[in-house]
């Protein structure tokens, strides 16, 4: 029976699918769902990066506390449009590498090798669902803060934002409330499907890292040895491959979410010492605080098993191999 390295990402899949970023083919084509996802990505992100931005300039002036509110969600909400548009510039090559993962060098020899990549892929699944609660759990109440805090009758929104309408009328505020609740629940659902979806890919690189020196360390003389190294020399190069277009697909978002996040972790800090941690707010950003800090610990802790199997394992059989 073989393994499907599909299944674990698929709830990755369909969500990007939602959002506009999955099209059918190796890239966007002239039908309904192109249109979907401009009308998804430009209207809720792009448009919330510009309004967000505007605020940014037009309160500069203003209370120090009100621009640096302002002016992380503005950052953050520009990392999310710059990674839909790093996804949909490398969606030919994410497609390909999704597809590859079907390759039969990348099966698991035996049910050994099976039960040595399921605590692996266990592991992931289990940061994924940690970080999607808590980020969801951040969001909601994010979204809930003007009732919370009932100043709802002040117009107050979740975000400080500038539109170019005014949002002190009805309906105009419970339609910019709506507006505002769904542009966020997007960029937050974009960031947690790519994050999760890279810790993913770094799960599988790992594991095949694993299923290889596995097959090293089985190869007797009683069986075909020049088959066998055949066969792990090219299952290596299937691994370097994979190795490759991952990082092409997220160099640049890595890099993006590291320099966003360092600026957001200082910025929210500095928020927590202007205002009551105690109070909704305050517990809001200490989750937002988390949230961040588990965003880069996904990057980190996936990434750093792959380093861990390349230099301890693989050179470990290796030698293994020399004696």
């Amino acid at each position: 029976m073989r393994f499907d390295w599909i299944s674990p990402i698929r709830i990755n899949l369909k969500m990007l699918r939602i959002i506009g970023l999955w099209p059918d083919g190796e890239k966007y084509k002239l039908e309904l769902y192109t249109l979907y996802s401009m009308v998804i990505v430009g209207t809720s992100l792009f448009l919330h990066t510009l309004f967000y931005t505007v605020e940014v300039v037009l309160l500069l002036k203003s209370e120090m506390e009100i621009v640096i509110k302002t002016l992380f969600m503005a950052l953050n909400q520009s990392i999310a449009f710059l990674k839909c548009c790093c996804f949909m510039y490398n969606l030919k090559r994410m497609k390909r590498l999704i597809q590859n993962l079907e390759n039969d060098l990348f099966q698991p020899q035996s049910d050994k090798q099976r039960k040595q990549i399921k605590p692996m892929i266990v592991t992931w699944k289990i940061g994924q669902l940690s970080f999607f609660a808590i980020a969801y759990i951040t969001l909601l109440l994010f979204l809930l803060l003007p009732i919370l805090t009932k100043t709802t009758n002040q117009y107050r929104l979740p975000f400080h934002a500038w539109y170019p309408w005014s949002i002190k009328k009805s309906p105009f505020y419970e339609i910019t409330y709506l507006f505002q609740s769904f542009a966020f629940t997007l960029r937050v659902t974009c960031s947690t499907t790519m994050d999760t979806l890279v810790a993913a890919l770094n799960t599988y690189i790992s594991a095949q890292c694993t299923i290889l020196c596995d097959t090293f360390r089985s190869i007797s003389p009683e069986e075909n040895i020049y088959q066998n190294i055949k066969r792990c020399v090219l299952h290596h190069k299937e691994i370097l491959r994979l190795a490759k277009d991952s990082n092409a697909f997220y160099n640049w978002i890595a890099l993006g979410q590291f320099f966003t996040t360092c600026i957001t972790l200082a910025l929210t800090m500095f928020l927590l010492s202007l205002m009551d941690p105690f109070s909704s707010e305050g517990q809001t950003l200490l989750l937002y605080l988390c949230v961040v800090s588990s965003e880069t610990f996904l990057y980190c802790w996936f990434g750093n098993e792959v380093e861990i199997k390349v230099r301890v394992k693989m050179l470990f059989c290796c030698y293994l191999l020399q004696k």
